[in-house]
């Protein structure tokens, strides 16, 4: 049973010491009240769950939870045990080192609530490693189908919120694959219903370190082009037709 109106946010964490009082903050600063946070450690050697102890002390009002996982996992193995504990109507997720608006849950659920939707996701903005906005904006449309999803990622997992009164945990439980399992996810729950719908506003701030870039774009070709081929059993054709509108569309959302 989940908590009418009650957010479920899930975090996973690994060696996140370095962001995780940021992302914490952000949640803390939610001028929407009604939430719980659920973080799962897995199995970091830094010093990220003293940190996430220490909030918990300081905040005994607050419905801050750790959980650690019981062996090395990956972060759809985390995700997947925050779902599980998750009592709230609604379920959304942000990354350790990311940051929401203020205001982000609060025009969410609201947008939610008046779209009468069960999966929505927000604009975001891309951030320095200090957290600072680039001005790199990422605009996203009205409502997107699965289908248009798959030539098309722009659903970043920290904008994501699900309504549970109309989803089952199983529909949102992440394959475990190693990377691109919130993609698959989101394009297994697309199958089941018409649209995931968007929220044009700027609520999230996706971190990136400038080091990384080269890397993490490499890594997202080579994780899109498995999903196509070994998550979602696409032909050679339909991946290679996906694969060029999704390279397209990479590019245009970064320029």
């Amino acid at each position: 049973m989940t908590q009418k109106q009650l957010v479920s946010v899930i975090v996973p964490v690994y060696n996140a010491e370095k962001f995780i009082a940021d992302t914490i903050d952000s949640i803390l600063s939610q001028t929407y009240e009604n939430w719980e946070l659920l973080l799962i450690d897995d199995l970091s050697t830094d010093s990220s769950c003293k940190i996430i102890n220490e909030y918990i002390d300081n905040n005994k009002n607050r419905k801050i939870k750790l959980f650690k996982l019981e062996k090395k996992e990956y972060a759809a193995s985390a995700r997947n045990k925050g779902i599980k504990e998750a009592s709230g109507q609604y379920i959304c997720f942000i990354d350790s080192d990311d940051l929401w608006d203020k205001d982000k849950l609060k025009r969410q659920v609201r947008f939610i609530k008046e779209k009468n939707c069960a999966f929505s996701f927000t604009g975001y903005e891309f951030a320095n490693e200090d957290g600072v906005p680039t001005g790199k904006k990422v605009y996203i449309p009205e409502k997107i189908n699965y289908k248009q999803a798959l030539k098309n990622t722009t659903i970043w997992t920290s904008t994501v919120m699900f309504d549970m009164q109309k989803l089952t945990k199983d529909d949102i439980y992440m394959p475990n694959v190693k990377r691109g399992q919130d993609t698959a996810t989101w394009w297994k729950v697309l199958k089941k219903i018409d649209y995931a719908y968007g929220l044009n506003e700027i609520l999230s701030y996706y971190r990136r370190s400038s080091n990384s870039l080269s890397s993490n774009k490499f890594r997202a070709l080579k994780r899109t082009w498995n999903l196509y081929r070994n998550v979602e059993n696409l032909n050679i054709f339909y991946s290679l037709y996906n694969f060029f509108w999704y390279c397209f569309n990479a590019i245009r959302r970064r320029i």
